[in-house]
């Protein structure tokens, strides 16, 4: 029996072969696995990803800030990267508060979201004058008696549950009962309450929604949040510093999936900001985005250990896998899986010859980066790249399951590059 190839994902536009091989920055694949010490390896481009806030920075009203989500990809010397490209970071744990303080970056620069905040990551937060993003009334009293312990005003912000959604999310963050934010019609008392204290009053932060494809969504979500904030504006009688508008941009993971319009999202956004209420006539707008800006950058490198032949299926069966690429798995069963782009980067200039199937090294048979790929016939030896790796890759994969440990991830492209750092 014949097996039938499955699609795969569009590889991102920009990579090419030399002398046949995938190049990443300039570098090809092999050199590059052999400066970091070996695979599995992340290699992500800083070229790539200076590339893309450019873009977006031409695309969006020249006013409007661009913050990025550390929960993206937190490696440090990318992030020590980002400082110089973006105006802002976002955050969701004292242990990224500790790693972007480690690159030199100022608590100033950084919001600090999530529903679970420990009381030493708030004294840390505070302390290091960090805007703390309240996500419930419990929140806004500890942030309150934290500041007046260490003897410090906080910057205190309110994440809002608005009463919509990001249409076409891949994940809701907002809308109906939601574990995030604090319900809109609760917001006018606590803003009040947070000036009555004394804290510095800092704004708004509404997340809708994650990885969204639809650009006219993506627009309306923005207007949404707009007007809404407005009105809780207006309800609690205050001007508003810092709008942070969230974020929702997804990148194309599987066939038939296309990159986002973001030159329709800015010019609507610049209409939008053209005519904002008095009460927002000061208000500084800015976007989070995390997986937008890196996730493109980034390629997964894993070396083809064994090809074996079962039932006239061929497998190659490489040393990385789903404990360095959960989401591409499938994220252990709980998802229907679908090809990401994939290509063999020892032969990436070569034609499909064969039908095959991606395995990883683990003894489950969840653990699959890649289902009836159309390749090139590849050996051992041969590198494997699993592309649109740079986001919710090494960080978001559970690198300790079953004892084979990390990956090794390098930033390249840039000045300071270190390879293999992070191995």
């Amino acid at each position: 029996m014949t097996l039938s190839e499955k699609p795969m994902g569009p590889i991102p536009p920009g990579y090419v072969a030399h002398h046949g091989e995938l190049v990443i920055a300039g570098v090809g694949a092999r050199d590059l696995v052999a400066s970091a010490g070996g695979t599995p390896l992340f290699v992500y481009d800083a070229g790539r990803i200076a590339g893309r806030v450019a873009a977006l920075r031409a695309a969006m009203p020249s006013e409007l800030g661009i913050h990025y989500a550390v929960k993206a990809n937190p490696f440090a010397p990318l992030l020590a990267f980002m400082a110089g490209h973006v105006d802002g970071f976002d955050i969701a744990s004292g242990g990224e508060l500790a790693l972007l303080t480690s690159v030199g970056i100022s608590g100033a620069r950084i919001g600090f979201a999530g529903p679970g905040k420990r009381d030493g990551e708030m004294v840390e937060a505070v302390k290091a004058g960090v805007t703390l993003h309240l996500e419930s009334p419990r929140e806004l009293d500890r942030a309150i008696e934290v500041g007046a312990r260490l003897g410090i005003a906080p910057r205190l912000a309110i994440r809002v549950n608005p009463d919509f959604e990001l249409a076409g999310a891949g994940m809701r963050m907002g809308g109906g009962a939601r574990p995030f934010g604090i319900d809109a019609d609760q917001v006018p008392d606590l803003v009040r309450r947070i000036v009555a204290s004394g804290a510095e009053w800092r704004g708004f932060h509404v997340y809708a929604g994650s990885q969204s494809l639809d650009s006219e969504a993506i627009a309306a979500a923005q207007a949404a949040t707009i007007d809404c904030v407005a009105r809780l504006a207006d309800a609690a009688g205050v001007a508003v510093p810092v709008c942070n508008l969230g974020g929702g941009f997804g990148i194309p993971y599987f066939h038939g999936q296309h990159p986002l319009d973001i030159d329709r999202i800015g010019a609507e956004l610049a209409e939008r900001l053209a005519s904002l209420p008095a009460s927002l006539a000061q208000t500084r707008f800015v976007l989070e985005l995390g997986r937008w800006l890196v996730g493109e950058a980034g390629v997964y490198l894993t070396e083809i250990l064994d090809r074996k032949i079962s039932r006239g299926e061929t497998f190659l069966v490489v040393d990385g896998g789903l404990h360095h690429q959960l989401a591409a798995s499938g994220n252990f069963g709980s998802i229907i899986r679908r090809n990401y782009p994939c290509a063999v980067a020892t032969r990436f200039a070569a034609p499909a010859e064969e039908v095959a199937h991606v395995v990883g090294c683990l003894c489950t048979p969840l653990d699959r980066l890649g289902d009836a790929l159309a390749l090139p016939h590849a050996e051992p030896g041969d590198l494997v790249a699993l592309f649109c790796a740079g986001a919710y890759g090494a960080s978001a994969s559970p690198s300790e399951f079953l004892g084979h440990g990390p990956a090794r991830q390098v930033l390249v492209g840039h000045e300071d590059e270190i390879p293999g750092l992070g191995a």
